[in-house]
């Protein structure tokens, strides 16, 4: 049976003292970004890690975080795997604990998972009930990213690349535009509301108008099937890229040509989106930096240090064959 590695065997791979790598995989303040980088690569490389009973048993630390999910709703998945991903490069171990429908019983099944002592830091994207941590000395952190039906309330409501995408039309000889809305329960959907009628005003641009609807095809396509004939040359501003690639199926379907006649937008970056005819050009939102982001924030909080630098570039517009300049 091959030899499971042991810190020594980090500690002269990387040319430190094993209480070094010892120091790097419970918290220890005072070490180096430089030492801790090199301990952590060597760990990596030989497929180290730590023994959490016995570092427990010495450290009073168990090594092990928990993400909470309301059970009721589609797990964020990129989010989960950015948040695991970043737990590992720092040594811990993550379980994924569901939290049932209720506010008692939501509030009762988070306080089993902090006073069970198994974990150092307790991370939720969504709010969760106040809870006595003394016990267990457990951090918890709700991000605040989503609600509790999973409706993004946090980063992804920024509406810029809204702004930036209508700024950039408009340069390229776009007067004439469409929001397709989507859901009016979703910040997300508001904030994008918003960003289009301002914008549009403050660019003195013609509106024919903003869409409700859902987020399906369908919405798109009811919303240009029901435009005036004459409405060309027109850039539609779909909330989303399902949406948008309803809006282009009617758009083709009425003669009109895209993106000379029509120009379209979308959000969420599907992957099928760079393989529609045309092209979509579509705003791409980085979930796995956001939820690598968000556990750096618990464990710098569980480590009681400063914690990351909020990243800045987390949405970006993709642009494709949709939104050429006008003929």
């Amino acid at each position: 049976m091959e030899k499971r590695p042991t810190s020594h065997d980090v500690a002269h791979l990387a040319g430190v003292s094993q209480s070094t790598v010892s120091f790097v995989f419970t918290g220890r303040t005072g070490i180096s970004e430089a030492t801790r980088q090199k301990v952590l690569r060597a760990a990596t490389e030989l497929n180290y890690r730590p023994n959490l009973a016995a570092r427990s048993m010495r450290t009073q630390r168990t090594g092990r975080l928990a993400v909470v999910v309301p059970i009721a709703t589609i797990n964020p998945l990129t989010l989960l795997s950015g948040a695991i991903a970043a737990a590992r490069d720092e040594g811990y171990v993550v379980e994924v604990v569901s939290l049932p429908e209720g506010v008692d019983a939501r509030a009762q099944r988070l306080s089993e998972v902090v006073d069970s002592g198994q974990y150092e830091g307790v991370l939720s994207f969504t709010p969760v009930p106040e809870v006595d941590t003394a016990a267990g000395a457990t951090v918890v952190l709700s991000v605040g990213e989503f609600d509790e039906a999973m409706h993004m309330t946090g980063e992804f409501t920024d509406a810029r690349p809204i702004v930036e995408m209508i700024e950039h039309l408009a340069t390229h000889g776009h007067r004439r535009f469409l929001h397709l809305a989507g859901d009016e329960d979703f910040p997300s959907a508001r904030a994008r509301r918003a960003a289009y009628l301002d914008t549009v005003e403050r660019l003195g641009l013609e509106s024919l108008g903003v869409a409700e609807g859902d987020w399906s095809g369908t919405a798109g396509e009811t919303a240009i099937a029901a435009l005036p004939d004459d409405a060309p040359p027109l850039a539609v501003i779909a909330a989303n890229d399902v949406i948008a690639a309803g809006a282009i199926r009617a758009a083709t379907r009425r003669g009109w040509r895209l993106p000379g006649d029509v120009a379209v937008t979308g959000w969420d970056d599907m992957h099928q989106s760079a393989f529609l005819v045309p092209s979509l050009t579509s705003v791409a939102q980085d979930r796995e930096r956001l939820g690598a982001y968000s556990m750096q924030r618990l464990i710098a909080a569980v480590r009681g240090g400063d914690g990351p630098e909020r990243p800045t570039d987390l949405l970006t517009v993709v642009w494709r064959e949709s939104t050429e300049s006008p003929q």
